[in-house]
């Protein structure tokens, strides 16, 4: 017997030793996936928590047909979605012309890419508004469709197309901003 199937075993009957090392073997895959989806470390903490609560509640419905860590990062992400519904709702406009604009230079600067590193584009993509963060998150992390973002949130797969575009947009004017400051 695999290693994996023994920790699921114990898993589905509720071992805590099993427990313990699957929340060993997972955590900080699943840190990482939920920081994505929060506001700090201390919200990633809560949802990964939060998600570790429902894998347990729910391991006895893995089918066993794809792998462990797909269905627990399937959990934590619709956790994250549902979560940050309830405590902030996500705001999302059907139409770019109702999207509030938000206040940063445009930098048509292309000729010289900012170096940045990956701990600066992540606090960029965690500093993106809530419904932005989401779609980017589902849609170039996740790799989920439009149309499955859709489903997931409940919007129309053009609401999700706007929400990258914006994404995309305060990302870049973000990255040229910084690039403005190192060239001061």
């Amino acid at each position: 017997m695999h290693v994996d199937d023994q920790i699921l075993d114990g898993c589905i009957a509720g071992k805590r030793n099993a427990q313990y090392l699957l929340f060993q073997k997972y955590a900080s895959r699943m840190m990482g996936l939920c920081m994505r989806y929060a506001n700090d470390k201390d919200d990633a903490k809560d949802l990964l928590q939060e998600g570790f609560i429902k894998v347990f509640e729910n391991i006895g419905s893995f089918r066993r047909e794809g792998s462990l860590e797909g269905w627990i990062r399937r959990i934590m992400i619709n956790n994250a979605i549902n979560i940050t519904r309830k405590k902030r709702g996500i705001p999302f406009h059907e139409d770019i012309e109702k999207i509030p604009e938000i206040e940063i230079p445009e930098n048509n600067d292309h000729d010289e890419f900012p170096q940045i590193s990956q701990e600066e584009l992540f606090l960029m993509i965690q500093s993106l508004p809530d419904g932005y963060r989401m779609v980017f998150n589902l849609y170039v992390i996740e790799e989920y469709s439009h149309k499955e973002i859709a489903e997931i949130l409940g919007i129309s797969e053009n609401t999700s197309k706007t929400q990258l575009l914006k994404a995309r947009r305060f990302l870049r004017n973000s990255i040229g901003l910084k690039n403005k400051k190192q060239n001061i």
